[in-house]
């Protein structure tokens, strides 16, 4: 009956990076705008969150970073860095590392988690060769799950290419600038994708 059913989890997302305070405090916050944007009320079907392996645990979004992402359309508001946790690795459904060196070490927390543990590029490449009917399911969390387990399999048909988004940390404007262009070039689309699977079959 209407209003028995038992509303379903989010989806989580979660980004890291060394201190979280640039690439994945830029990543989490301009993929909270964008979900916002086109999703609406429906955004909080995905949950995005990002964590530091070596977090500046509290501290505010790096200001090169900030002024990166307000270029974006989005702001950093409340955001403070925390720490990479093996909870945050097990419960995610999606975790996106901005380096090779990021993902080994989601991984020594979760081992279990390496079907849905990628670089953020890495996964945007393996996305390409995914098809659109590859992530069917009941639910949207069923076909996200899918989709990931789909950009799991197409891992190892990507062609070799770069991996790491470059750490802007102690560097001109100009690097924190090239971080976020290669980071939305990467993440955006897979947001989209997940936004067209939250309401139906895509």
């Amino acid at each position: 009956m209407p209003g028995d059913k038992t509303p379903e989890a989010p989806f989580t997302v979660l980004l890291v990076c060394t201190g979280n305070i640039c690439r994945s405090a830029l990543a989490e916050r301009l993929g909270r705008a964008y979900l916002e944007e086109v999703l609406g009320e429906d955004a909080a079907a995905v949950r995005i969150v990002s964590a530091g392996a070596h977090a500046v645990v509290d501290a505010a979004m790096h200001p090169h970073s900030a002024l990166v992402l307000q270029g974006y359309g989005a702001e950093p508001g409340d955001f403070r860095a925390q720490q990479l946790t093996q909870r945050l690795a097990v419960e995610a459904d999606l975790t996106l590392t901005m380096t090779r060196g990021h993902r080994r070490e989601v991984l020594q927390l979760a081992p279990r988690a390496l079907g849905r543990t990628f670089t953020l590029r890495e996964a945007a490449g393996a996305l390409a060769l995914v098809g659109r009917g590859d992530a069917a399911g009941a639910t949207f969390g069923e076909r996200a799950r899918r989709l990931v387990a789909a950009m799991a399999d197409a891992r190892s048909r990507r062609p070799a290419g770069e991996d790491d988004v470059p750490d802007p940390i102690g560097r001109p404007v100009d690097a924190h600038q090239e971080a976020g262009a290669l980071i939305a070039d990467a993440l955006i689309p897979l947001l989209a994708r997940l936004a067209g699977l939250v309401r139906g079959p895509n």
